[in-house]
Parts: structure tokens; C-alpha cells; sequence
């Protein structure tokens, strides 16, 4: 396993909720990465934002990772979820809540 394979690992299993993204939460520097920092606000779960711009080499052993082309990246509980599409889908047919959920991820929404 690579240097920057073992570093997402440990983020992934250290942090219940990881974004890999381009900028950071409070400065979102793309308008995917954004989306899906609103969503997560939005159902209000805490969740590390990771911003690759800061490491080209994490940018791309992100990708390789998870064999997914995209930033942004969304981990639950170590598990790889998907990029912005498909947590819009999952947030508009409420799956990405009910994944939350089941994931005893703690959120700012009444069940």
C-alpha cells in the first residue's frame, strides 16, 4: 500500500464522515464540492472536509483509492459512498439519510 493509500485509509477509518473535496468546507473551491458540503450541512452531519488541492499526490491517490475518477468523495464509516450526483440523488430520495442513520451517524435532523 502506498504512503498516500495508508493516509486515506486512516482518515477514512479515524473520521465516521469524510469528504475528500476541492477546498475546504468553509471555502469550497469547485461548485460540486460545494454542493455536497450543503448537503451534509443541510442534514447537518459533522463530517472532515479533506482538500486535495492542498496535495497534488493526494488528489491523485484519491482516485486511485477508489478507482472513481471525481472530487468530490464522500466516506461513511470507512465507505466509500460516492461523488456529488450521486449524494444529490441519495439526499433527494432520502437514502443518504437513511445510510446515515444506519450508520449511527449522529445528525441535526429530527428522524
Amino acid at each position: 500500500m502506498s504512503d498516500v493509500s495508508a493516509r486515506i485509509q486512516q482518515e477514512i477509518t479515524e473520521n465516521p464522515v469524510v469528504l475528500y473535496m476541492k477546498g475546504t468546507p468553509a471555502f469550497p473551491q469547485c461548485g460540486f464540492s460545494a454542493r455536497v458540503v450543503q448537503i451534509l450541512s443541510h442534514v447537518g452531519v459533522p463530517f472532515r472536509g479533506v482538500n486535495v488541492l492542498a496535495d497534488p499526490e493526494l488528489r491523485e491517490g484519491i482516485k486511485t483509492f477508489t478507482n472513481w475518477p471525481t472530487i468530490p468523495q464522500l466516506y461513511v464509516q470507512g465507505e466509500f459512498v460516492g461523488g456529488c450526483d450521486i449524494i444529490m440523488e441519495m439526499f433527494q430520495s432520502g437514502e443518504l439519510q437513511t445510510l446515515l442513520q444506519d450508520k449511527n451517524i449522529p445528525t441535526g435532523q429530527a428522524a
